[in-house]
């Protein structure tokens, strides 16, 4: 019965942050647009509900000619290809506003577990064990809040089966206050190449809008 109701604030919470956050949409499209060529989305391949892949959307935070596929450690100074702007996105999470969109339409869920990147085979092994696979993906989860980055594979791949265990509205509501919190404190952020494998070692982004 609660997974029915999760949908139906998903669909009417997402739409209130469509229209409610347009000017700050407005804003960072204005800024990513002054300060480098390429397009305003990231589209990154992830997994959604039952392994299914789907493109999850994100404000682009790097530029144009960083090398396509590349591994991290191949790319030398990582930290060279995030804009600016990207660098701020990044800190305050902001870069994830897009995912409203994935959320409205019903790819993702405002709280789950975060989508995987659809190479990330060991994380979609473990998360198998747990059921937590068969959960839409959510905007902020559990173990974003007990980690984030900093998590290895076991301990987030638990932590998403503890959610799928517990799934409630308190749940979601501590995870989603749990989520506020973290952000402002930027708790288990890890920035530089250990991110930008995410995004390099993925999809490729478009050169024009």
């Amino acid at each position: 019965m609660y997974m029915k109701i999760k949908r139906l604030l998903d669909i009417v919470l997402s739409f209130i942050g469509l229209v409610g956050l347009s000017p700050i949409f407005l804003i960072i499209i204005i800024s990513i647009k002054l300060e480098s060529k390429g397009p305003v989305f990231f589209k990154q391949t992830r997994v959604g509900i039952r392994k299914t892949h789907f493109d999850i959307l994100k404000f682009r935070t790097m530029r144009i000619d960083t090398p396509k596929d590349t591994p991290t450690h191949l790319l030398g100074n990582s930290d060279q290809y995030i804009t600016k702007v990207g660098k701020f996105l990044r800190k305050t999470s902001l870069d994830e506003l897009p995912q409203i969109w994935n959320i409205f339409v019903g790819e993702m869920s405002i709280i789950g577990p975060r989508p995987a990147l659809w190479n990330q085979y060991d994380l979609i092994a473990e998360r198998e064990k747990y059921g937590a696979n068969d959960y839409l993906p959510g905007l902020t989860g559990w173990a974003q809040i007990n980690g984030r980055d900093e998590l290895p594979i076991e301990v987030k791949a638990k932590l998403d089966g503890e959610y799928v265990d517990k799934i409630s509205f308190r749940m979601d509501v501590k995870c989603f206050f749990g989520t506020i919190v973290s952000v402002f404190k930027s708790d288990g952020i890890v920035e530089g190449a250990s991110r930008i494998n995410n995004e390099v070692a993925s999809n490729k982004e478009s050169n024009t809008k």
